[in-house]
């Protein structure tokens, strides 16, 4: 996890993010989990795929029911997320970053605040947003 003396600038956490979601993308989860001040993945893996995979599934009870636990053990399915816009609070210390299901926008954005730590700064979360 990477700990900055000063409060980070936008650029150097968004820089986080991105490769943050780029191991999740690929099925990293520890790696991933190594580069912020994380909270619990199962949460947060299983907000992506309900609202994504989980959604386009809906009114189809052979793909809802095959997927309902396998979304933790076959990960391909990250692959079609994506990255979208990235929103920051005033503060300029909170953001949320909206998040592409095959282009689309969908229904979760994940959250990820700067916090002051024993030595400096971490990239911390993420949370999830309906």
């Amino acid at each position: 996890m990477r700990v900055w003396t000063e409060q980070p600038g936008q650029a150097d956490v968004e820089a986080v993010v991105r490769c943050y979601f780029g191991r999740l993308r690929a099925g990293r989860i520890p790696e991933a989990e190594q580069l912020i001040d994380h909270g619990s993945v199962r949460h947060v893996l299983r907000s992506l795929w309900t609202g994504s995979v989980g959604a386009s599934a809906e009114g189809d009870e052979a793909s809802r029911s095959a997927a309902a636990g396998g979304w933790e053990q076959e990960l391909s399915w990250l692959g079609e997320l994506g990255l979208a816009d990235f929103h920051w609070g005033d503060s300029g210390s909170h953001l949320y970053v909206e998040i592409a299901y095959r282009t689309q926008i969908i229904e979760v954005a994940l959250s990820f605040w700067v916090k002051p730590v024993d030595g400096g700064w971490v990239v911390a979360g993420p949370g999830t947003l309906w």
